[in-house]
C-alpha cells in the first residue's frame, strides 16, 4: 500500500475529535511530501537535528510536533517554529521552553508527559509532580508557554489488558486536572496510542495518536 492509501485507511478509522500525528522520524523528505500531498499536515519528529533539517524543506503550513525526549539545551533550535512539544517531563524544561519562546515572540504549546508504564526506561512525571507543576505560583509567570494537555507512553508489551490499564490511568489523571483552567494551562489533549495500540487508546479517551510505521512502513 502507498503512503496515501495507508493514510486514507487510518483516517477512515479515526473519530473526528482525534488528531493524527504522522511520526516521520528517519523518513526521507520525499515520504513526508507524499503524506503532505495526501492531505497530512501534522508531523512528529523525535530528533532535534532531523526536525531542524526537514522543517525548511516542507511547506509553511505544516504543524511540527516534537515527540522525543527533549534536552533543555536543544530547545532553542526548534523554538522558532515548533507547534507542540509532547514530552515535557520537568519544570526546568518548561521554563527553558518559555524562555526560548519569549526570544522568538511566540507562545509554544506543551504537553506534560506522565509516567504510566511499568518500564524504567520511560520518562515522565508522577501525579504528585504533575500537581506541583500545575498548582505552582511560578507557573503563572510563564507567559510564553501553554500547557494544553497530557501525554503518556504505555509499556511495550503484547498484554493488551496492561496497556488498557495504563491508558485508563492517564485518562483518570487527565479528568482529575482538566477543570483547572488558567491563562497558560487548559488541558484539552490526551496524546496516547501508537501504530500498534491507537484504537485501544482512542477507546480509552485519547484525542491525539502518534502513528509512524502504519503510514510510512517499518524502518
Amino acid at each position: 500500500m502507498s503512503i496515501q492509501e495507508n493514510l486514507e485507511h487510518i483516517k477512515s478509522t479515526l473519530p473526528s475529535n482525534v488528531t493524527l500525528v504522522a511520526v516521520s522520524k528517519t523518513k526521507p523528505v520525499s515520504d513526508l511530501m507524499e503524506a503532505y500531498e495526501a492531505g497530512q499536515r501534522v508531523f512528529g519528529e523525535n530528533y532535534v537535528q532531523e526536525l531542524v533539517d526537514k522543517q525548511p524543506q516542507l511547506p509553511n503550513d505544516v504543524e511540527w510536533h516534537f515527540i522525543g525526549h527533549l534536552q533543555s539545551n536543544k530547545v532553542k533550535y526548534i523554538a522558532p517554529f515548533v507547534s507542540l512539544i509532547h514530552g515535557v517531563d520537568s519544570f526546568k524544561l518548561l521554563k527553558e521552553i518559555d524562555k526560548q519562546a519569549a526570544k522568538n515572540n511566540r507562545v509554544i504549546n506543551c504537553l506534560l508527559q506522565i509516567f504510566i508504564a511499568e518500564e524504567e526506561s520511560k520518562f515522565g512525571l508522577d501525579e504528585i509532580e504533575l500537581n506541583e507543576i500545575l498548582t505552582s505560583e511560578e507557573l503563572k509567570n510563564l507567559k510564553n508557554i501553554k500547557i494544553v494537555g497530557l501525554m503518556g507512553m504505555s509499556t511495550f508489551t503484547d498484554n493488551q489488558q496492561q496497556v488498557k490499564k495504563e491508558f485508563l490511568n492517564l485518562k483518570t489523571i487527565f479528568d482529575k486536572h482538566s477543570a483547572l483552567k488558567t491563562e497558560n494551562c487548559q488541558l484539552n489533549i490526551i496524546s496516547m496510542g501508537m501504530s500498534g495500540d491507537y484504537q485501544l487508546a482512542i477507546e480509552c479517551g485519547s484525542t491525539m495518536v502518534r502513528i509512524g510505521s502504519s503510514i510510512f512502513g517499518s524502518r
